[in-house]
């Protein structure tokens, strides 16, 4: 799980293509960022927050834990871990600041924004105590001599002031519920400081990771018929917990559980897992390694000479991709983690064969038409459906959307023969736009509920088209 959550630490750290002057690398840090209560709740021209979007002070975590016997010894971990802001400014060889410098060696070093890792850990006994430990890091200022006495590059760190506070609350026999609640204590001095500012003294990447000995966490995704109602009381901010480590050989018969959890800023799966074709971070953990990789290759030299110089982390990626064997980059190209049984005849394909695998097979094949049967009725583009995700395996922004309303756009057939339906959410403001570009929500025909019939006329009772009229007609 260490990979996953380094994977969500660093999340939008340094983008593609990484180089300073790329716009987008000028607006990062977007999760799980902990601001200073008193810039968070400060009145500016956008709303609090001063930046208009959802920035917070805290995060919540609740999450059930389940003993594996009523006398069992339980002992928990908490680690809470995050990214501190370093300014790295670098200096000419009189001491003046400088947004570049070019060396005697001919390296370049730029003025930029770097991060460090922090991390603050609690090992317990499992009790219905409250814990409180800090997770605060300390400022400094440290000094690198560039080589050649060309200059020296300064790096400062403001103080980050924050602490955690872990409750346990027994449910039942043997059912605890607990709350991880992380803060931001610290203050920005100036209430209305530009967000960059105010980042100084930010939790950066945010997210928390528990461990357990003689328990174990129950998934919020598939709990099991058992725990729903409980689970169903939990309250996460600006967090979403997920099992860890691997997933399950075979599914579980009631409740997915595990004795790890990670909570991230970020929404994912239970038992998250990074692909073992990944030759290492690329910072855009849910964008594709191959395209990454072919346009990191295709950067000229004066591209990738600034890109060296923007970041440590992005020079690593260079020196990755420069050198990486043929049979690795191969591995990026795809691989297939399972295969269905064969021979089971699809909606698709009569025969048993994927439809979309055989030369024309999707001849025919008409999502914006095509209807499927959902409870004796028959579905298409147009018909009002209300959303009925499926609990177990069942995708976590896919949960948020239980019981809205929702509009088919169109259906389609998967290359292995099943069927998906397109939707835009109702009282989504973005659905016409959504439907414009093709932004669509994928359910399954068993995850909706179909709303007062439909106007979607069944194509196998289509009356014969009429040959037109006859010579003697006309």
């Amino acid at each position: 799980m260490s990979a996953v959550a380094d994977a969500v630490l660093y999340e939008g750290y340094l983008l593609y293509p990484y180089r300073r002057s790329s716009p987008k690398n000028r607006a990062r840090w977007q999760f799980g960022v902990l601001f200073p209560r008193d810039w968070v709740e400060a009145d500016g021209p956008v709303g609090p927050g001063m930046s208009g979007a959802a920035d917070s002070w805290y995060q919540r975590t609740e999450c059930l834990l389940r003993m594996r016997r009523p006398d069992a010894a339980v002992r928990l971990r908490v680690r809470v871990r995050y990214l501190q802001l370093q300014h790295k400014q670098v200096e000419d060889a009189d001491g003046l600041p400088v947004e570049s410098l070019t060396c005697a060696d001919g390296t370049v070093q730029l003025t930029f924004e770097e991060a460090v890792a922090r991390a603050a850990d609690l090992t317990i006994a499992l009790d219905e105590g409250e814990h409180r430990f800090a997770v605060s890091s300390p400022a400094a200022t440290e000094t690198e001599e560039l080589p050649s006495g060309d200059g020296r590059i300064v790096r400062r760190r403001a103080e980050v002031r924050a602490s955690a506070v872990l409750e346990a609350e027994r449910l039942g026999e043997g059912l605890f519920r607990l709350r991880v609640r992380t803060a931001n204590d610290g203050h920005v001095g100036d209430p209305r400081a530009p967000r960059d500012l105010a980042l100084r003294h930010a939790l950066i990447a945010t997210h928390t990771l528990l461990g357990v000995e003689g328990a174990e966490f129950v998934s919020l995704i598939d709990p099991g018929r058992a725990l729903q109602e409980a689970t169903r009381s939990l309250r996460n901010d600006f967090t979403f917990p997920v099992l860890g480590g691997a997933p399950p050989a075979t599914a579980p018969e009631d409740g997915s559980v595990s004795p790890l959890l990670l909570s991230s800023p970020i929404i994912l799966p239970d038992h998250p897992q990074v692909a073992p074709e990944s030759p290492g971070d690329l910072h855009d953990a849910g964008e594709i390694d191959e395209i990454l990789t072919l346009r990191t290759m295709l950067l000229t030299d004066e591209e990738k000479r600034e890109a060296r110089a923007t970041d440590p982390r992005a020079a690593e990626i260079l020196d990755r991709v420069d050198t990486m064997p043929p049979e690795v980059f191969e591995r990026l190209h795809g691989a297939i983690r399972s295969l269905g049984p064969s021979g089971e005849a699809s909606p698709a394909s009569p025969t048993g064969r994927p439809a979309w695998w055989q030369e024309g097979g999707d001849d025919g094949l008409s999502p914006a038409t095509d209807t499927v049967l959902v409870g004796g009725v028959r579905v298409g583009g147009g018909s009002p459906v209300r959303l009925r995700p499926r609990g177990r395996g069942a995708d976590a922004q896919d949960m948020f959307l239980a019981g809205r309303t929702a509009t088919v756009a169109a259906v389609f057939h998967d290359v292995d023969g099943s069927t998906h339906l397109a939707v835009t959410v109702d009282d989504d403001p973005a659905a016409e736009l959504h439907g414009w570009y093709g932004r669509f929500h994928y359910f399954r025909p068993d995850e909706v509920e179909p709303l007062g019939g439909t106007d979607v006329p069944d194509p196998a009772a289509a009356e014969e088209p009429s040959p037109g009229p006859t010579p003697s007609e006309a």
